[in-house]
């Protein structure tokens, strides 16, 4: 005979088990760990920037960047953009999508959000069409999710990944690079 508890004897057992938690055992650190799996390098050409408001800009995402890795060979196609928000910090809270068409020809949409850390001097390498890298921005990291019908690249479907930013040049030539791991 199976033995069902009410959510009020569920509730009551917890708050019980609660009180016999030592606190010392939380303190004590992690009881897991997060690791990671080189899954691709992707370099996104950037087309024109739109400033909605003094908090928000659009930059669109142009056909023909790539993703490189060992599971994964791709290219960036229309459409796809990244929608940059300041915060009252002066941290961009980046919300992205895109477009891979693979070489065998199978699509994958990619989306991720995640937070850059900026400084008065990065936003001046900018202006000047430098090169930033990730000494530049020692805080930019992103977390894509994938979505895709094709049966090839279906795992994809069923992982989170996290981009750390390598590069970024703006003007001519616009592009940004990130090193994508799957977190295990």
């Amino acid at each position: 005979m199976r033995r069902v508890f009410s959510p009020r004897i569920v509730s009551g057992l917890a708050a019980v088990g609660l009180l016999f938690l030592d606190a010392s055992a939380l303190a004590d650190g992690p009881s897991t760990e997060v690791k990671t799996e080189y899954l691709m390098t992707t370099v996104a050409l950037l087309g024109s920037e739109y400033r909605i408001s003094k908090s928000l800009d659009i930059v669109n995402v142009l056909a023909g960047g790539w993703a490189k890795g060992p599971r994964i060979n791709a290219t960036f196609v229309s459409p796809g953009g990244d929608w940059l928000r300041l915060t009252p910090t002066g941290a961009l809270r980046v919300d992205a999508r895109a477009t891979l068409k693979t070489d065998d020809g199978a699509f994958i949409y990619m989306s991720y959000n995640g937070v850059v850390q900026q400084s008065a001097e990065s936003l001046k390498k900018l202006e000047r069409g430098e090169l930033l890298t990730t000494k530049d921005w020692p805080y930019c990291i992103t977390a894509p999710t994938f979505e895709t019908s094709s049966p090839k690249y279906a795992w994809l479907n069923d992982v989170q990944a996290v981009n750390k930013f390598v590069e970024l040049k703006e003007g001519k030539g616009a592009y940004i690079k990130y090193d994508v791991f799957i977190l295990r």
